[in-house]
C-alpha cells in the first residue's frame, strides 16, 4: 500500500496541530504496517511567515519519503485587512474575497501542488482543509483523496472557497464526533465515506526532574497550560481569569504557561511563562501539575489533554469548545467553564479534593487507553485507508457544492 500526504509543514520541530498529527500517522503507517509513505510539503517551519527553513528537494525522515518545495509567497501584508473583513460575515464573503484570503494567508506553493498530482500512490491524504496546498490540490488528484479537515468552528470554515475542497474528498477522517457534526452542518457531505478516528497518544517520557524545579516555583502547587501562548488559543483570557482568581483566592497556587509565545501576557508574580521547552521538560512539568487547563475555544482534537490524562492529571477545558467538552463528557475525566465564575468553581472543586482529582485523572486515562493508543488506532487507519483505495476516486476534478 502506498500513501501520500499533503500538508503545509512537516518535521519533528513542528509541534502540535494537524501537521504534527500527519507526521505521527505517516511514521506509524511505515513502522507498524510496512507501507510506503511519501509527503509533499513546503520548506517552512513558521506558520505565519512561511519562510523557508528546511532545504528543498527529496529526503527521508523516520522511514517517510519527503518532497519539500520552496514557497512562492508566504503570508502577505494584505492578509490582515481581508481577514478582519471576512471574519465579520464569512458566509456573505464573495468567492473572490475567499480566494484572496487563501492566497494572502499562504503558503502559495504551485510546485508542491503539481508534484502531488503526479504521485502514483494508492491514496492521497490532506491535512488540514485550511491552506493552499489542500485547496489547490485536492480537486485535481487522480487517486482517491482522504481529507483530515482538523476543523473547528472558526470563521474561515464558512468561506465559499472551501466548498470545492470538501466536495472533492472521497472520504473524511475526523478527530471527534463534534468535528464531524460541525462539517456536516456546513457542507452536504454526510453521504461521503467517513470515520471518527482521532489521534494516537504517545507513551509519556520517563520522569527525570521536578516540574516545580524546572519552573522555579519551589514546592508550590501549579496549574499547567501546554501549547502556543496565543490570543487565538485563549491564553490572554486564561491569564486574566487566573489573575482574578488569585486576587479572590490568595495562596501559593501558580500557573505555568508552557509553549512558544505569540501573545503579550501581563507580568504577574504567580504566572510563569516558559517559552518553548524540551519534550522531556514538557512531560516533567505536566506530570507534577495539579491540573491541565486548556483555554482554547478552537480545537479539533487536543492532544495535550490526552497527554495530561496519560500522566494521571485531570483537565479543565473551555466550555465553548465542543471538542474538548466532548472528551470530558465521554471520559468523565475533566470539567469545563464558560465564564470566570465557572472557572473559579472548577478550580475550587479540584483544589479542595485530591480524591476528586484522582478520580477524574483515572477516568481520563482509561478513556485514552481505550480509544487513542497507537496499537489500536493504527489498525483502524489500516482498514479505513484500504477501503478508500478499493472504492477508488468517487468525485473527480471540477466538483463543487
Amino acid at each position: 500500500m502506498r500513501v501520500a500526504f499533503v500538508t503545509p509543514r512537516y518535521g519533528v520541530e513542528v509541534i502540535g496541530g494537524a501537521e504534527s498529527a500527519a507526521r505521527m500517522l505517516a511514521e506509524r503507517l511505515v513502522s507498524n504496517l510496512g507501507w510506503d509513505v511519501e509527503v509533499f510539503t513546503t520548506c517552512a517551519l513558521d506558520y505565519v511567515s512561511w519562510d523557508d527553513h528546511y532545504p528543498s528537494g527529496d529526503g527521508e525522515l523516520n522511514g517517510v519519503q519527503l518532497h519539500r518545495f520552496t514557497t512562492l509567497t508566504g503570508r502577505q501584508p494584505e492578509y490582515y485587512a481581508i481577514d478582519a473583513r471576512v471574519k465579520m460575515s464569512p458566509r456573505s464573503a464573495s468567492i473572490e474575497e475567499a480566494e484572496h484570503w487563501v492566497e494572502f494567508q499562504g503558503p502559495i506553493c504551485p510546485d508542491l501542488a503539481e508534484a502531488a498530482q503526479e504521485s502514483t500512490c494508492d491514496v492521497i491524504a490532506f491535512y488540514p482543509y485550511l491552506y493552499y496546498p489542500t485547496v489547490a490540490t485536492i480537486p485535481h488528484v487522480k487517486q482517491p483523496a482522504v481529507l483530515h479537515p482538523a476543523a473547528h468552528d472558526e470563521p474561515a470554515i464558512y468561506l465559499k472557497v472551501f466548498r470545492k475542497t470538501f466536495a472533492s474528498a472521497d472520504a473524511f477522517a475526523y478527530h471527534t464526533v463534534a468535528e464531524r457534526e460541525l462539517v456536516q452542518r456546513i457542507y452536504p457531505v454526510a453521504q461521503t465515506p467517513q470515520a471518527v478516528l482521532g489521534l494516537g497518544v504517545p507513551e509519556p517520557m520517563t520522569k527525570k526532574n521536578s516540574g516545580a524545579e524546572i519552573l522555579g516555583v519551589n514546592d508550590r502547587p501549579y496549574l499547567c497550560s501546554l501549547g502556543r501562548v496565543d490570543d487565538h488559543k485563549g491564553s490572554t483570557m486564561l491569564a486574566a481569569f487566573f489573575s482574578e482568581y488569585k486576587r479572590r483566592r490568595p495562596g501559593p497556587l501558580a500557573l505555568a504557561m508552557v509553549g512558544s509565545v505569540a501573545a503579550s501576557i501581563p507580568a504577574h508574580p504567580d504566572i510563569v511563562i516558559t517559552g518553548a521547552v524540551s519534550e522531556q521538560d514538557k512531560w516533567d512539568i505536566l506530570a507534577d501539575s495539579t491540573a491541565l487547563v486548556s483555554p482554547s475555544a478552537y480545537e479539533s482534537f487536543s492532544l495535550v489533554i490526552m497527554e495530561a490524562w496519560m500522566q494521571s492529571v485531570p483537565v479543565v477545558v473551555n466550555g465553548t469548545c465542543a471538542v474538548t467538552v466532548e472528551h470530558c463528557t465521554r471520559s468523565g475525566g475533566g470539567v469545563w467553564f464558560s465564564s470566570y465564575y465557572e472557572f473559579e468553581a472548577c478550580l475550587d472543586t479540584l483544589l479542595a479534593s485530591e480524591t476528586t482529582r484522582r478520580l477524574l485523572a483515572r477516568r481520563g486515562r482509561e478513556y485514552v487507553e481505550a480509544n487513542y493508543r497507537w496499537p489500536v488506532l493504527i489498525e483502524k487507519f489500516q482498514a479505513f485507508y484500504t477501503g478508500v483505495a478499493e472504492r477508488g476516486r468517487l468525485t473527480g476534478p471540477g466538483v463543487g457544492l
